[in-house]
């Protein structure tokens, strides 16, 4: 059994739960998010818990059965909290604006980069070098942010690019003249 899968799920208050044979929808404050469950997995709600149940012990029952389970973890935060993906760019005359819901990002090529985000996700800018990325599924959220990221990724010798917020740059030496 799956050390993940058999720990029940708590509903936490606010968040409204539909269950049917092959779908799980989930709605709360943030938005609404659904699941359609694969083959061999069910699912059952008792006293403000869900269990992920697999139905038999085949490889891909038992490897869908953690999977499940933090999905639906992952939609419930999403519903309550939302998802949110912070970016930052670095390099001389690299920034990024709104215009209206498209993003205009300046990265040192002879044209600004515009990007458009998918519909539940929203891209937003505390400053021409900070974007924040937000919505309820975190795998959009992800996905979003790592599209941006993939405009210009750091490069290792000056660090210059669009990277996430924390994440750390291996540096290379560059070239050295010998005499």
């Amino acid at each position: 059994m799956s050390r993940i899968g058999k720990i029940p799920i708590n509903i936490p208050k606010g968040l409204k739960v539909s269950l049917q044979e092959t779908r799980i929808a989930l709605e709360g404050p943030k938005g609404k998010l659904q699941l359609d469950l694969p083959q061999g997995i069910r699912l059952e709600q008792k006293e403000g818990q869900l269990f992920v149940q697999r139905l038999s012990n085949a490889k891909q029952h038992r490897a869908n059965h953690g999977t499940v389970h933090r999905l639906i973890e992952n939609m419930m935060t999403g519903v309550i909290q939302g998802h949110k993906k912070e970016l930052e760019i670095q390099g001389v005359g690299f920034r990024a604006q709104m215009q209206g819901k498209k993003l205009s990002i300046n990265l040192g090529f002879s044209h600004p980069v515009e990007f458009e985000p998918p519909q539940g996700v929203t891209v937003t800018l505390s400053k021409p070098t900070s974007i924040t990325v937000e919505g309820v599924d975190r795998a959009a959220v992800g996905q979003t942010a790592a599209r941006i990221r993939q405009y210009k990724p750091p490069e290792p010798y000056k660090g210059k690019g669009i990277r996430y917020v924390g994440e750390v740059v291996r540096r290379k030496q560059g070239k050295s003249v010998i005499k």
